[in-house]
């Protein structure tokens, strides 16, 4: 009986050295587990404090300050006469540029008639434009169609395509890198061109194809050309349609002036639409820059010239696109080894103003993830996008 129960007794003991190793092994596991995965909590945790972060950055226009004190000073009629406020308004002889004409073909002098209606269509678009940046902008995307398309298919007296995108679409950069390929047919057989700043493309059709369906310019472009006689800013013919956006408030001037003379739409782009294009591309420069740097974000703004800090006129223009077409083709977006800046000039130098590498992050990410694009609507579905080297 005794030999039994030492024997039963050692069965028992033996079982609990096994239970007891067993459940030694399955702290040890688990532990390492937690151990192993504490680092990647950690990460996730510190990825959705920086974004966050990045978030509220971007939104922020440090500019916006002296942007409302420069549009009260234009509503008081003070344009100054240097700087950002510069206008051909600012004459000293006229206030007004000498060449602008009436219906009558009389000069317009500032006390005229003719200058006073001028004068009050000044002031309701710079308001309406001033109080729209101020809007919630992520649904403008929505709208381009309606804002910007449907404009001038019923300019041209297409009423079929109302309320529809274009089935496809090609943006022309002008970077050196487009004559290093011959796309220029290719970028023809798009059914809507849009080229940028009045880029020339005589001598180089093989490259940057010859069709302009679009003229997407900044108001710098529409100023230079509202000091010429007629206000001519139409190098690709009088029927091509010119969509600006607004870089220097007193510019309205210059888009009012030349609107009377332009037979194609002049399409001020809504303010909404530039507040979200500043927004994505000072995202993608606070994140490359914190992710190169590793300083503190709050360290951007002295790099950058965070007041003066703004997307390019490409960047916006395939906005634009991606929010009028089903199809987006984006060429002469880049830069090589060896070319130059701009296509069709002597410039190798970039501006310094735009941070060019975030915007092709920013491309990158909308050819192959545009989800993660930020401040965009969820309603809002991206089409494809194709980039051309």
């Amino acid at each position: 009986m005794k030999r039994n129960i030492r024997h039963l007794f050692s069965i028992i003991l033996f079982l609990m050295v096994i239970v007891g190793l067993l459940s030694f092994r399955l702290s040890l596991k688990y532990g390492s587990i937690q151990l192993k995965n504490e680092t990647p909590f950690v990460e996730i945790a510190k990825f959705r404090v920086i974004n966050e972060t990045l978030l509220k950055y971007a939104s922020i226009d440090v500019g916006e300050a002296k942007l409302k004190k420069e549009i009260e000073e234009l509503l008081e009629g003070n344009f100054g006469n240097s700087g950002r406020q510069r206008s051909f308004l600012s004459s000293g002889r006229y206030r007004i540029d000498v060449r602008a004409k009436s219906a009558r073909g009389l000069p317009v002098r500032p006390r005229s008639p003719e200058f006073y209606k001028l004068w009050l269509s000044f002031r309701r678009l710079l308001q309406d434009w001033f109080r729209n940046r101020r809007f919630d902008q992520p649904d403008v995307m929505l709208d381009l169609k309606s804002l910007v398309k449907d404009l001038m298919d019923k300019n041209g007296g297409e009423t079929k395509g109302l309320g529809r995108k274009y089935k496809s679409c090609a943006v022309v950069g002008n970077s050196g890198i487009l004559l290093k390929s011959e796309n220029g047919k290719l970028i023809d057989s798009h059914e809507v061109v849009i080229r940028l700043n009045n880029a020339r493309t005589g001598n180089f059709e093989r490259s940057v194809g010859k069709k302009t369906s679009i003229s997407f310019v900044n108001s710098n472009v529409l100023h230079f050309c509202a000091r010429r006689d007629g206000c001519f800013c139409h190098p690709y013919g009088a029927n091509v349609p010119i969509v600006m956006y607004i870089c220097q408030p007193a510019h309205f001037f210059d888009y009012l002036v030349c609107n009377t003379s332009h037979k194609a739409p002049l399409i001020v782009t809504d303010a909404r639409f530039d507040v979200l294009c500043a927004r994505v591309v000072k995202y993608y420069s606070l994140k490359q820059f914190v992710e190169i740097t590793g300083k503190d974000v709050e360290e951007w703004g002295p790099v950058h010239d965070g007041a003066n800090f703004h997307y390019s006129s490409g960047m916006q223009a395939v906005m634009l696109a991606v929010g009028v077409c089903d199809n987006v083709s984006i060429f002469g977006f880049g830069k090589s080894a060896g070319t130059k800046h701009h296509y069709h000039t002597n410039q190798k130098t970039e501006l310094s103003l735009h941070d060019y590498e975030a915007e092709y992050d920013f491309y990158r990410d909308l050819v192959a993830r545009p989800k993660v694009i930020p401040f965009i609507s969820d309603k809002f579905k991206f089409p494809p996008v194709t980039i051309y080297q």
